[in-house]
């Protein structure tokens, strides 16, 4: 089992914790990462191009010309989509670009993005985020403090309010639950930090 360094908000170790081996020692699987992150923004695609039929394009009901004794080809519409200006046919319209992935394939995905986080040395452990307030030049010094990168996810098992309200306006910086964390969450920060319990629950969920 990985032994990582339990540190406070001053990055002083005050313990250590042992970690599951299947969670954050898991072989990196690539393939499924990608198959993981590609779902997750396939999700969140707006999906909102859209084209105009002929009954929705501006443009008068009024028939052109007699439909005979012209000469002309008839013609019933100036909103045909033969004209200029006139409607698209079979032109996109707003969909839902997600789909389903099974739920083995993205717990495996995120097995392997903590087990990469913590080879390459980028996933720290806290005891707890215990702020006295919701400042947020209170956490950006810890944060500081803690030597994190510019881009880091913060993951807490409780309801920290002060650690909500003070990191929300930290560019780069992200707080999600424990039950919400992705696998594009954790490969699209450069730093994880982890409180012990949220360490805890992680290797008991996805064991």
């Amino acid at each position: 089992m990985p032994t990582v360094d339990v540190v406070n908000l001053s990055n002083q170790k005050v313990g250590q914790i042992e970690l599951s081996d299947e969670v954050f020692g898991a072989k990196v699987n690539e393939a499924l990462l990608w198959e993981s992150v590609r779902h997750q923004l396939a999700g969140e695609r707006g999906g909102n191009a859209a084209t105009k039929v002929r009954s929705e394009v501006s443009g008068s009901g009024k028939k052109l010309w007699r439909q005979k004794g012209t000469g002309r080809a008839r013609m019933g519409s100036i909103r045909s989509p033969i004209w200029r200006h006139g409607g698209t046919v079979h032109g996109p319209q707003p969909r839902d670009y997600s789909y389903r992935l099974p739920k083995k394939m993205l717990a495996g995905a995120l097995r392997s993005a903590l087990s990469a986080k913590l080879r390459d040395g980028e996933i720290k452990v806290v005891n707890e985020f215990a702020l006295a307030d919701n400042k947020t030049r209170n956490v950006a010094k810890t944060l500081q403090a803690l030597e994190t990168a510019k881009s880091v996810l913060l993951v807490d098992n409780s309801d920290n309010r002060n650690l909500a309200l003070g990191s929300r306006n930290l560019k780069g910086v992200k707080l999600v639950a424990t039950k919400d964390v992705t696998t594009y969450d954790v490969l699209g920060h450069d730093r994880v930090v982890l409180t012990e319990a949220a360490a805890k629950k992680l290797s008991e969920a996805l064991a």
